[in-house]
């Protein structure tokens, strides 16, 4: 591809970004802080504020309160197009009846980008070729598929110079082969490479996969951001454990004892605290374990000496291709583990069965209250 004009890639800070919708709440004093040139992910469910993060560093909302700053500098009352930042929409914000080359063209024809003919129509092939779209540049937006349209907005964006790409979901409306595809190319695409990236989705899976750094949002607050290392051994709270990891993590409620011990809520197993290497609560403390199905393995002492043992029966199997769900019962609690499908052979609904997980694979909690997840003690 060639050398496209340049613009310096731009670290993004908001400090206390308050926006509300009437009585909604969009944004709720969020602080956030993405480096200069990293790939920063940022997670939450729909309705959590990922959208209106976005269209506030863009420009494109104003918020009642707080800061956006690119590299230091405060872009209060800057207009979007002096911002130099390129934003893919979730919904593609395309012209339809242009071509798709049209489309791909818009930005690189504007007075700041302008570049010349032959060499746009270089960098816009190129791009369209990464995006498998090289062959439906003739053809007009409003007769592509969904995804080919999702794939025309991500390289409108891509295709032009920026200090910062601001993505919300770009790959949300492709099949799921295409989808891994395309994960696994974007951070390849130089010019993703030499520009600081927001990123926004739902899927754990990509964020995992793409993120250099992650960012959990929930209800307007950034609860928690880290490496995805971090996120993952070390999540601030069940919501942000529940957030990651397919099967979900399994949350055992309990209490503990006077012996620094955890005794599950109908006393059918319990847990000696100082395995987990954290200070034991008060006496009496309503807690919660959490355990990733991956973590667990089928068999007495299937993990050597030194792992935590519990016995349960089987619920159910579910085979996922080379692996297996076993859903146990303990008590009158569920515990879902992933084992190889040979390890699952011959398991019957009511067999009873051993499982076996480190120590240092256990998460403690605090009790989820009415409103807010457990934080994880020792966080």
């Amino acid at each position: 591809m060639p050398a496209a004009p340049t613009a310096p890639s731009a670290a993004i800070s908001l400090r206390g970004i308050h926006k509300a919708y009437g009585k909604n709440i969009a944004l709720d004093g969020l602080d956030l802080d993405v480096r200069e040139g990293e790939f920063f992910c940022l997670l939450g469910p729909s309705g959590a504020g990922k959208t209106t993060t976005l269209k506030t560093v863009a420009g494109l909302e104003e918020p009642q309160s707080g800061t956006v700053s690119l590299d230091g500098t405060d872009m209060t009352g800057v207009e979007p197009y002096d911002r130099g930042v390129a934003m893919c929409f979730e919904s593609y914000a395309l012209y339809p009846h242009r071509s798709a080359y049209d489309n791909l063209a818009s930005p690189l024809r504007s007075p700041r980008y302008k570049l010349p003919a032959a060499e746009a129509r270089e960098r816009i092939g190129a791009i369209a070729d990464l995006l498998g779209i090289g062959a439906l540049l003739d053809r007009p937006v409003g007769r592509l598929s969904n995804g080919q349209r999702q794939r025309v907005a991500l390289g409108r964006v891509l295709v032009r110079p920026a200090r910062a790409f601001l993505l919300d979901e770009p790959l949300s409306h492709l099949d799921a082969k295409l989808r891994q595809a395309m994960r696994a190319e974007l951070k390849a695409i130089g010019a993703v490479q030499r520009t600081t990236t927001l990123y926004v989705t739902h899927d754990s899976v990509e964020a995992l996969a793409l993120g250099d750094r992650i960012g959990v949002i929930r209800e307007g607050r950034i609860v928690q951001t880290g490496t995805r290392e971090e996120i993952w051994h070390q999540p601030y709270d069940t919501f942000v454990a529940r957030s990651f990891g397919r099967p979900r993590i399994n949350l055992l409620p309990g209490t503990v004892t006077g012996h620094g011990t955890f005794v599950s809520v109908d006393r059918f197993f319990d847990i000696p605290l100082a395995s987990l290497r954290v200070r034991a609560p008060a006496p009496g403390a309503a807690v919660q374990i959490g355990v990733r199905p991956r973590d667990l393995s089928l068999g007495s002492s299937a993990l050597g000496a030194g792992s935590i043992e519990l016995t349960g029966t089987v619920y159910i199997t579910e085979v996922l291709g080379r692996a297996t769900e076993v859903t146990v019962r303990l008590g009158g609690q569920h515990l879902a583990l992933v084992v190889p499908r040979a390890d699952a052979a011959g398991l019957r609904p009511d067999a009873p069965v051993r499982l076996s997980v480190r120590p240092e694979s256990l998460l403690l909690f605090e009790a989820d209250g009415p409103d807010l997840p457990g934080r994880r003690i020792g966080a």
